[in-house]
Formats: structure tokens, C-alpha cells, sequence
């Protein structure tokens, strides 16, 4: 497993690599970023934000989901995967939020998941980005790199990879450790086609050790 002190380094490459790493949901309030990655679970962030723009524009108030019939908000969203549940989910957390939390999106992980559809990784992402808390969102890249590059156990958890990581980095780096390690995964060291060929990460990545040697056979 990777050392503090050596996962400092990766980091610190990972960052020239991708010096503007961040969000890539498009949104411009907490409750729109809550529904933007709500709807991209099983779905790319680039699919997210060629609907988001009409679903923000025709529902730009937490009221306006509140008054919208739910076949509405389906119909809005169809191009995307699981648009049914979706749905459902983007009409009860907006109800939870304006009934329980005084129509404010909630700002602790212990309120937060409790809104429908939102779960750990959600919650982390919304406290990091909207509110400033530092956290640690582990989604598919995140979990994948982290384990490509031993920073984790193969088999660890997705909740173990997250305290993992937060033992691992300094908590003030958490956010953008975040950001980077997805940039890295998304753009880099993709789930199909990792490009093992130019990564500075090669030597201890048993993964690109196998795909380099059947590369050069």
C-alpha cells in the first residue's frame, strides 16, 4: 500500500496533470447540485448536463418541483438512465427540503442523507462543493484509482477507500484529493482503456504492469 508521504507525490503529479480538476456538474445552488448528482448515478456527467439546463430553466425555484405533477418532472428528465426513480426521488427530497429543512438544502452529512436518494457519496460531494466542508466523494473513478494504485486493498469497501483516504490526506487537501483522483480516473486511467502507456503511475500499478507486458509480447 501506498505510503502518506508517497501518495503525497501522486497527488502532487496528479495535479500537473490536471490543474483545473473540479466539479464538472453544471449547477448554480446547493438544491440544483443535490439533483444533478442524484441524476447521475449510473449516468456520465456529460449526459447530467444536457438536461439539467431545461430542468433548472423550467423549475428554477424549490417550489416550482413542489407544484410540477411527477409525470412532468419524468418527462424532463427521460434521457436519462433510471428516470422513473429519479424522478420520484427529486420530488420527495425537494418536499423533505421544504417541510423539514425550512426550504434549505441541508448542510450536515446526518441531515443530508437523509434525503431521498442521496447517499454518502452524494452527501460528500454537496458538503465539499456547496458548503466548503472538506470530504471525500468516492464514486466508480475514485474507488477504481484508488486501488489500481494500492492506496487501498482490492477488496476494501467504498467506505472503506473514503476513511482510507481521509487517514491518508491531510484533511484541508480532502476536496480537491477528490477532484483530482476523479479527473485522473475519468480522463486517464479509464475502466476499459487506461492509457498505461504514458502514466507516471506504472511501476507500482499491477493493472498497467499486466496491460504494458501484453502490450510489449
Amino acid at each position: 500500500m501506498l505510503t502518506k508521504t508517497k501518495l503525497r507525490d501522486v497527488l502532487t503529479q496528479i495535479d500537473k496533470m490536471f490543474p483545473n480538476a473540479h466539479c464538472e456538474l453544471n449547477h448554480s445552488t446547493p438544491l440544483e447540485l443535490v439533483i444533478a448528482v442524484v441524476l447521475s448515478a449510473q449516468c456520465t456527467d456529460v449526459l447530467v448536463n444536457k438536461v439539467t439546463p431545461g430542468l433548472f430553466s423550467k423549475y428554477p425555484k424549490l417550489e416550482d418541483y413542489l407544484e410540477a405533477p411527477l409525470e412532468n418532472i419524468e418527462e424532463a428528465i427521460r434521457k436519462i438512465g433510471l428516470f422513473r426513480n429519479k424522478a420520484k426521488f427529486i420530488k420527495q427530497l425537494t418536499e423533505m427540503i421544504a417541510h423539514d429543512f425550512g426550504g434549505n438544502v441541508p448542510s450536515t452529512m446526518e441531515d443530508l442523507i437523509k434525503l431521498p436518494g442521496v447517499g454518502r457519496k452524494t452527501a460528500n460531494v454537496v458538503l465539499s462543493v456547496c458548503f466548503g466542508v472538506p470530504a471525500i466523494a468516492v464514486d466508480t473513478h475514485v474507488e477504481r484509482v484508488s486501488k489500481r494504485l494500492q492506496i487501498c486493498p482490492k477488496n476494501a469497501s467504498v467506505l472503506e477507500v473514503e476513511k482510507t483516504l481521509m487517514k491518508k490526506v491531510p484533511k484541508q487537501d480532502w476536496s480537491k484529493t477528490h477532484h483530482l483522483l476523479i479527473f485522473f480516473g475519468r480522463y486517464h486511467c479509464k475502466a476499459q482503456n487506461p492509457n498505461c502507456t504514458e502514466c507516471p503511475f506504472a511501476d507500482f500499478c499491477k493493472e498497467g504492469n499486466q496491460r504494458l507486458k501484453a502490450v510489449k509480447a
